[in-house]
Order: structure tokens, then sequence, then C-alpha cells
């Protein structure tokens, strides 16, 4: 068997392993449910408990992002950086904004927003990046972008990334991939300090908070080294949030409050959709890999191991804001909702990357492998297995053991104890829906409401949050069950657009 082969099956066994361990974990929960009930009955009371006392733990941590949050916020952060930092005007941004297909609507609101930046403009050099498939449409709007808003930034780059180019999956990635490489030769041809340029990759319906590019190039120059660090954003899901439907509403809002956990832990902290780094890092990694689908999580794994470990994400608590999947239709919003979280659920494809990786580096620690690993792997696994199993679990054995006529004092008061657990866990859920209210923006001019009529709206968005043990399972564990097991079964996939639409 020659190496290539060899390395083939090994990966590919690395690729089996998280799809089993939920799988095998599925079906040892349904088992011991059948076999031994009442050793189920105490499976899932201690696996209740371990869960509502991770909430609690989780939840000091969303405290803690949130209140550094609502601090951010209030400070003016253009006024801050130019009297902290007196060298920022030797710092350019690089904006890269990659589109497939999206119409002149929605990138022109990305543009005007850019414009009303409280930064200066002619700090700002925008990478329009467009696909070979919509050439057309791409570069008529384009043009229309360019004339526009030219005379606001420094430069607005056009770059159109080719169509079949081999050793590449059509998307994101390959997109970036190529603009990056366009970018470095305007970059080069200008004869701009490496050093001195600042990168944010954006989705196209990106709308940034006004200071955003103050508050970052403050955190790049003030960071002990930036050129070994992503800087990570808030993610709101709120362009479109009061025309859109309850499902997609929480399940976006779920994904704002789990990220931000994750910026108080900076240990298990990955970059995600919009980030900014420095074009220095982006240079010596060769630009973002343009064969996966999770691109955005991908390029810190690039980071981290082309420099041994010595990198790391910088939280940001200020928020860029995006579309949810809503597009005017419920049903079709539904089906790209579960696509694009299980697109999300493909960092899973992270698990076999890092062990190859890490196993071949001798420079990084050990113990920073075994973190990384053990955060990634535990991620996906949870994200997975809990939900599914807090409701099999919490109905099988019961309903075994009263079939069996194996009833006890514990089984026959079980139902009320997880019903008590799960009341004392509503208490996160709660906080959860209180903190969306207040991060709400206000209500669209264009919608046409009375006082009472504007009451209502922001009650249905602090009682849409009672459907969360739902959608936690329909589009949270199933999505991330089918994406583990396409990787398992080498089913693998593509990038799909998030479909984009103004309401």
């Amino acid at each position: 068997m020659t190496n290539n082969h060899k390395n083939y099956f090994s990966y590919r066994i690395l690729e089996i392993i998280p799809g089993l361990a939920v799988w095998l974990t599925f079906a040892i929960v349904i088992f011991v449910a059948i076999w031994h009930p009442l050793i189920g009955v105490y499976i899932i009371i201690a696996f209740d408990i371990y869960w509502i006392l991770r909430i609690l733990y989780l939840l000091i941590f969303l405290l803690i992002s949130w209140f550094q949050y609502r601090k951010a916020t209030k400070t003016d952060w253009w006024k801050y950086l130019k009297n902290k930092h007196k060298t920022w005007p030797e710092y350019y941004h690089l904006i890269f904004l990659p589109t497939a297909g999206e119409p002149y609507e929605i990138v022109d609101i990305t543009f005007d927003n850019l414009k009303k930046t409280n930064y200066d403009l002619s700090k700002l050099i925008i990478i329009l990046a467009g696909e070979e498939g919509f050439k057309d449409q791409f570069l008529a709007i384009a043009d229309k972008i360019k004339n526009k808003y030219s005379q606001d930034f420094k430069e607005i780059l056009v770059t159109v990334h080719p169509a079949g180019l081999p050793d590449e999956i059509p998307g994101k990635g390959s997109n970036l991939y190529h603009a990056g490489h366009e970018t470095k030769k305007y970059i080069d041809t200008n004869n701009f300090d490496y050093k001195k340029l600042i990168v944010s990759v954006f989705d196209i319906d990106t709308i940034t908070h006004p200071d955003y590019f103050s508050y970052l190039t403050h955190k790049f120059i003030s960071h002990p080294n930036p050129y070994r660090a992503s800087f990570q954003p808030m993610a709101f899901y709120h362009n479109n949030v009061w025309e859109s439907d309850m499902i997609t509403r929480v399940v976006a809002n779920s994904t704002t409050f789990w990220l931000l956990t994750d910026l108080a832990r900076a240990d298990r902290l990955f970059t995600f959709s919009s980030h900014s780094m420095s074009w220095q890092a982006l240079v010596d990694i060769g630009f973002w890999q343009n064969n996966i689908v999770t691109e955005d999580s991908r390029i810190f794994l690039q980071c981290f191991i082309h420099y041994d470990g010595d990198y790391s994400v910088a939280p940001m608590h200020i928020p860029v804001s995006m579309n949810t999947v809503y597009v005017g239709n419920l049903w079709r919003s539904l089906k790209n909702q579960y696509k694009q979280m299980r697109r999300w659920a493909w960092g899973v494809e992270h698990f076999p990357y890092m062990v190859w990786h890490f196993k071949k580096n001798k420079e990084i620690p050990f113990k920073k492998k075994l973190v990384y690993i053990w955060n990634q792997t535990e991620g996906v696994y949870s994200w997975a297995t809990a939900p599914i199993i807090i409701l099999i679990m919490g109905q099988l054995p019961l309903w075994m053991a009263e079939r069996n006529t194996t009833t006890t004092v514990l089984t026959q008061n079980a139902p009320l104890l997880l019903e008590n657990l799960m009341r004392f866990g509503m208490i996160g859920l709660f906080i959860v829906a209180l903190m969306s209210i207040i991060i709400l923006p206000p209500i669209p001019k264009k919608i046409k409401v009375s006082f009472w009529g504007r009451l209502s709206r922001y009650s249905l968005m602090f009682l849409q949050w009672i459907i969360f043990p739902i959608t936690m399972i329909i589009f949270g564990s199933i999505p991330a069950v089918d994406a583990q097991t396409r990787l398992m079964i080498g089913k693998y996939m593509g990038f799909l657009v998030t479909e984009k639409k103004k309401i």
C-alpha cells in the first residue's frame, strides 16, 4: 500500500470517529433504557443535573460578556482612538465582501452602512468579490456600486472568482482565496506596509456597528502581538429580525448567545462568520483554504498550526449584524435555516484536520493540542447528542419501567423530579429572553404599528423563547447529526449559499 493510500485511510478513520461516537451514544442510551429502565432513570437524572449545572456555569460567562458589550457600545471609540493612539492614521482596513448572486439592494445597504461608519473612510479599501457563475449580474452591480461609492473610500476593488478551478470547492472560501491573491497584487503594486493592514471578512449582508473600525483599530494597536491574533466581534441577526418568523428568530438569537459565552472564554474561541485579522498573517498562511466549507473557523486553525500554537482569538464586544434566513416564505425559510445550521455543524471537519496536523507539528505544546481537540470534539458531540438524549431518556426508561411493571418509588417520582429540574433550567432561558429584548433594534418605520401593536410585538419577542426546546432539536441536534453522519460515510458537503433577500 502506498503512502497516499495509507494517509487516505488514516484520515478517513479520523473523519469517521465523531459520527460513530454520536451513533454509538444513541445506541447505548436506547439499549440501557430497554435493558434496565431503572439504570436509565438514574442516568437521565444525573445527566439533567449535569446540564443544569453547566447552563448555570455558562450563564456566568454570558453575563460577563453581556456587561462588557454594554460597556463597549456606550463608548465613543472614534474619539477614544484619536486621543489614545496617535499612530492610527498609519493603518488601513481591507474589507472583503464575497458575493454569490445577491441582489443589488443587499449590496447597496452594506456599502451605505460602511459609508456611515465613524472612521476616516479614506483608510478603507473594500474588495467586492464575485463569482463567475453570476458574472453578468455581479459586474452590473459592481459598476453601480463603484459609480455611487468610489469617491467615499480609498479604493473599491472588484474581483471575479473563475468557475471550475481544480482542487476547489465552489463557495466562500475559494472566492476569498482568489480575492486575497488579487488584492495582494494591488497591495504590492502600491507598496503598502503589510503590518499596517487590518483585514475584515464579512458576509455581503453584514451591517457593522458605527464604531466597529475604531474599536478594531484600538484592539489591534493595543494587542501585544496583533500579527498572532484574530479579532472576533459579536454576531447579531437583526437586519430583518422584525420581519422574520419566530422560529428563525429564536434559532438566530441562539447563535448570538452561544457566541457571547465563548467571547468570555478565549481559550476555546474560534473565528466565526465575520471576523478580522492582520494582512501579514493572512499572507503568511497563503490565504483562506479553498477546498473546505467552514473557511471562517478554519482560518484560525491554519494560523494556529502555522505559528506553532502561538495564535489566539481576541474577543471584540461590539456587534455586527446580519440577516436571518427569512426570505418572505415560511417553508422556504425553514429549509434554509436547516441547511444553514447543517453547514455550520459541518465544522466537525476540523476534528480530523486538527488531529492530523497536530500530530505532525511537534512545536505546539501538548496541553494546547489537547485543549483545542477536546473543546472542538466535545462541542460538536454535545451539539448533536445532548438535546436528543434529554428527549429520549426523559421518556423511554419510564415508559419501559411501566410496561415491565418494574416501577419503584424513584420511577414514580422521576417525572416530577425531571420537571422541577427543567423548571430550574428555565432560569437561564428567562435571562436570555430578556437580553434578546434589550438588544433588539427599533421597529422599522415602514412597519406601522400603534402603541398596543408595538407592545404586542415586543411581548411576542419575549414569549417566542418558549419554543426553544423544539428548535434546539430540529435546528440544532438533527442538522448536527446529519453533518457528522455525512462526514462519517464520506458524503461530503459543498458550500451552500444562504439565500438573502430584502424584505
